[in-house]
């Protein structure tokens, strides 16, 4: 063979596989790469951090599928899933339940693919009704999908005082009456006056309370990147309160509940104000108003602040049904069940209501 035969050989390239994952909840490596992966994926959101595995299954007892698409040990998409088994609301895998973003984060058309496929094996295999992604973004025209929600996400001005004339002038009013009245916001370090305002609240709507234990864990997993600011008056009675999320560049105010005074000293304006107020000033770009359903009251409220509704594509794959499931308040044969729970002593209500919001993912 001459030297110039080996100056034109091709070494073969062969390329390496791409191989789906199930995450372990005790394996820090597995763990850390995940989260790695999400802080830098653009379509990735705070609900595919790995710490909400343990939540849900942990808090929630569900199943949980975590799935990750890798080659050559680096992670090309994520997809975490829960299983909810209700006998009350059917089967059904979930991206993400007690998530109101969720769907597959991935930087290749083929990880895309490969989760996909394995998430369909994986709801065939447990014999659900649906598999249910809630994606940002349209994957599935042909898939049926809930429009029932919209989310709500703004831009913050990097000055305080720019943010403050950005909001519309009718609710701008209420945030300086909140001020006018005295009212400061404080920062918890614990759920003890968020969690009583909160389950006051949602069974005066007629609606189960979360556990507890749930906020608990929530502050433990995710620690600095979830923050409970409470409005107090100027005697330091708490009026309103709100858990946020802290993900990147953006702040998501996620649960709230409030005093039956609150409306009237302005509590509710003054806490996302001062919210807002406290994200602008550590560098915060992105307010998102999370989600709400279309014709609610929160919906407008969100409005009314100058955010305009982005439609939310959850999407389908029904398997032992033909129709989407709707099993939320907006459902009207949950009308005479939400008028009983409001009639609920609340001290029964928020020992029941953890068995049946479980089921609701």
């Amino acid at each position: 063979m001459t030297m110039a035969d080996e100056e034109v050989r091709e070494v073969p390239i062969t390329s390496s596989k791409l191989v789906v994952r199930r995450l372990e909840s005790d394996d820090r490596e597995q763990i850390g790469r995940w989260d790695a992966f999400v802080s830098n994926c653009s379509n990735a959101t705070f609900f595919h951090k790995a710490g909400w595995q343990k939540i849900v299954g942990e808090v929630f007892n569900h199943q949980t599928y975590f799935l990750y698409a890798e080659r050559d040990k680096v992670i090309e998409g994520v997809l975490p899933l829960g299983h909810v088994n209700s006998f009350l609301f059917g089967k059904s895998l979930v991206s993400l339940p007690f998530a109101v973003y969720g769907g597959i984060a991935a930087n290749t058309p083929e990880a895309v693919k490969r989760l996909e496929d394995e998430a369909q094996a994986i709801a065939r295999e447990l014999g659900v009704d649906q598999l249910e992604l809630r994606n940002i973004e349209q994957r599935h025209p042909d898939w049926p999908t809930q429009n029932l929600y919209v989310s709500f996400r703004k831009e913050l001005k990097p000055e305080v005082e720019a943010n403050m004339l950005a909001i519309p002038r009718k609710q701008r009013a209420m945030v300086r009456k909140g001020i006018k009245n005295g009212l400061r916001s404080e920062i918890d370090e614990t759920v003890d006056r968020f969690f009583s305002l909160y389950a006051d609240n949602v069974h005066r709507h007629g609606t189960p309370a979360m556990p507890r234990r749930y906020f608990e864990a929530l502050l433990k997993e995710f620690g600095k990147d979830c923050e409970v600011l409470t409005a107090v008056d100027a005697g330091g009675r708490p009026l309103s309160s709100v858990l946020s999320f802290y993900f990147r560049d953006e702040v998501l105010p996620y649960y709230a509940g409030d005093d039956l005074t609150a409306r009237d000293q302005a509590a509710n304006d003054f806490k996302y104000w001062e919210l807002m107020r406290r994200a602008c000033e550590r560098g915060i770009r992105i307010f998102d108003y999370g989600r709400s359903k279309q014709g609610t009251g929160s919906y407008s409220f969100k409005k009314n602040w100058g955010f305009e509704p982005q439609p939310l594509f959850y999407e389908y794959c029904l398997y032992r049904r033909d129709t989407i499931p709707q099993n939320n308040p907006a459902n009207a044969k949950y009308r005479l069940l939400i008028a009983a729970w409001r009639r609920m002593p609340i001290s029964i209500a928020n020992w029941l209501g953890p068995f049946i919001v479980r089921n609701l993912g």
